[in-house]
């Protein structure tokens, strides 16, 4: 079978690998159908791995498929069904994951893709435990948006900023691939948005998505534009995913007593803030990473409402550098999808 995998960095090959024995008792095999791209991949592929990793590696941290067989033992999966695959490797055991928090696993073993073999394969087993199946009505393109995209967002504004209808939320990069899904989650539950986008060809692409404000932050300061916008007063949450580029205009953009929930640093990591304005203005910061299995289910369930991700393009497993290069240029608007 063929895999997709990272020799040395920005080294991708497209080799050919034995495939994986029959599923073991407790196990599914997955026929992978679509791989979605996300900043993950982006930091993989660079070499930016947070600790040491053996390569060759198979990459692709999120992904959907459909069930080939099962194991002994097995009875939540038929053939041909349609399933996503979470993107780490969770104990199952540990308070943490008993709790269905399973982003604060005690004991994983690593993240798909980026630390052990991931998802870009043509067929790979794993434990039913880790595997979610699809409504009917949804996509398998559709689908692998959910397991990180969705999920993430899902996660971060109702799960950690407790987002409430009505509230005023300001996005950061409106016309990424998680930015696209907190705008038209935000605006389904009647929030007022406020986005921000590096280039004015995304305005109008935000804008349909539900945007009520837009603002170039190569050409205006947000934090300034959008105390305006609100006559002062600051916006209940921040959806901060930039780092240290945006974080300080951020906590400024904050009404007293605003919550700020962050789950990236792809403009740096590092940053030095006031802790006088952070106390004496009452601010909460959270820090969210991945999701739990109950927030893809959950973002699966919107999907099948109606709520679709934005995708920016699909491409055949052989484009996937140009792909990355173009999420590495910031000219992508939603989500690309890598098909096998």
């Amino acid at each position: 079978m063929r895999a997709l995998t990272l020799v040395a960095d920005r080294q991708l090959v497209i080799e050919d690998v034995p495939p994986p024995p029959p599923p073991a008792a407790g196990e599914v095999q997955i026929r992978v159908k679509a791989v979605a791209l996300n900043y993950l991949d982006v930091w993989g592929y660079r070499g930016m791995a947070f600790a040491k990793r053996k390569m060759p590696l198979v990459v692709g941290v999120e992904a959907s498929g459909e069930i080939v067989s099962s194991g002994e033992g097995v009875t939540r999966f038929k053939p041909g069904q349609k399933v996503v695959m979470y993107g780490a490797l969770t104990c199952g055991v540990c308070k943490a994951c008993k709790e269905g928090r399973d982003n604060l696993c005690e004991n994983v073993a690593g993240i798909m893709g980026f630390h052990v073999d991931g998802f870009a394969r043509e067929l790979m087993n794993l434990n039913e435990r880790l595997v979610i199946p699809v409504p009917d009505n949804v996509s398998l393109r559709d689908a692998a948006c959910a397991p990180i995209a969705f999920s993430t967002v899902q996660h971060m504004l109702f799960d950690n900023a407790r987002l409430e209808p009505g509230e005023t939320v300001l996005v950061h990069a409106g016309g990424s691939g998680i930015g696209t899904v907190a705008i038209m989650m935000a605006k389904k539950i009647g929030c007022t948005v406020i986005t921000t986008v590096g280039d004015d060809s995304k305005i109008e692409g935000v804008k349909k998505l539900g945007a009520d404000h837009v603002i170039n932050y190569r050409k205006d300061r947000f934090e300034g534009e959008t105390r305006k916008i609100t006559k002062k007063k600051g916006v209940d949450v921040v959806f901060e995913h930039v780092g240290a580029d945006t974080f300080n205009g951020s906590l400024l953009c904050l009404k007293k007593g605003g919550r700020l929930v962050t789950c990236g640093a792809t403009s740096g990591p590092t940053i030095t803030f006031n802790l006088m304005q952070l106390f004496q203005q009452q601010y909460r910061i959270i820090g969210s990473f991945g999701a739990s299995m109950r927030n893809i289910a959950q973002s699966l369930d919107k999907m099948a409402a109606g709520m679709l991700p934005v995708i920016d393009t699909e491409v055949p497993v052989e484009n996937v550098e140009t792909a990355l290069k173009r999420m590495e240029s910031r000219q992508v608007f939603g989500k690309i999808i890598v098909t096998l």
